[in-house]
């Protein structure tokens, strides 16, 4: 059976500085028209950072959706054009400090393919280096280390509620308990 959608016409609501949203007009595969809202994000990275101590490094910063402070893996927003890997390396440097020798691609995760594209880029990265963090101008966090059975544990508890976080942590430590990370 055919289950692809075609778009018949694409109809931007808002264009923002960080999203757009769409009102399309679009054709179901039986052919009958019907009406897909679409949030345009240009995608993201996750790195789960694991120290030679098996701790992952996380960051706590204030998340204005949900009005709390969480706990999550480094991550950040893809610039027009950046490649994923770059912005991973540049991410994890400036929100922790550290630079890693060794990475791995853990893969994509779409976090809410109900409406929005958005596409995070998960990876794992080893062998750390502390340099200095580098903030931008309107970035509040703080970094801690949180051993990676804890974080298991965090993820099954519901204290660490960030998908990208979730799916990361639960990758990185099946690596490593299968020897191949």
């Amino acid at each position: 059976m055919n289950l692809e959608e075609k778009i018949v016409q694409k109809n931007y609501i808002y264009e923002g500085k960080i999203i757009n949203v769409r009102r399309d007009d679009a054709e179901l595969p039986n052919g009958n028209p019907c009406i897909r809202e679409v949030v345009e994000h240009p995608g993201g990275v996750c790195v789960a950072a694991l120290t030679d101590a098996d701790e992952l490094l996380f960051v706590r910063q204030f998340r204005y959706p949900y009005l709390e402070v969480i706990a999550e893996l480094p991550a950040g927003k893809l610039e027009k054009g950046e490649d994923p890997f770059e912005s991973g390396k540049r991410e994890l440097e400036e929100e922790t400090g550290y630079v890693a020798e060794t990475y791995r691609d853990l893969g994509k995760f779409y976090p809410t393919p109900g409406y929005c594209g958005e596409i995070i880029h998960l990876y794992a990265a080893k062998d750390l280096t502390f340099t200095k963090q580098k903030l931008d101008e309107d970035e509040f966090l703080n970094v801690e280390k949180i051993p990676l059975d804890k974080a298991v544990e965090m993820v099954l508890n519901n204290e660490l509620r960030d998908g990208k976080t979730q799916a990361a942590v639960l990758k990185v430590k099946m690596l490593h308990d299968k020897g191949l990370w």
